[in-house]
């Protein structure tokens, strides 16, 4: 028998960090069948631990890094 996992759908902002209630960004499924979100600080905070008990971790934390579009500045601003 064979069993697949299904993709993670990505998080959203309405996911929040079962630890402080901050933007999830990382989503750990147990090997027990729950699933615990987690910001990315918390995260990094429990890595080790988690990897212990996770069958995956979908780790989003690079949306953090990626720069915002450049703002022109308004016309009566130049």
């Amino acid at each position: 028998m064979t069993t697949a996992l299904a993709p993670s759908s990505t998080l959203s902002a309405a996911d929040r960090c079962d630890r402080c209630g901050a933007q999830a960004y990382v989503r750990v499924t147990l090997t027990s069948g729950g699933e615990l979100l987690f910001c990315a600080h918390h995260g990094r905070e429990h890595a080790d631990k988690l990897r212990n008990i996770a069958i995956t971790i979908h780790d989003e934390t690079g949306k953090l890094e990626d720069k915002p579009a450049e703002s022109v500045p308004a016309e009566g601003d130049r």
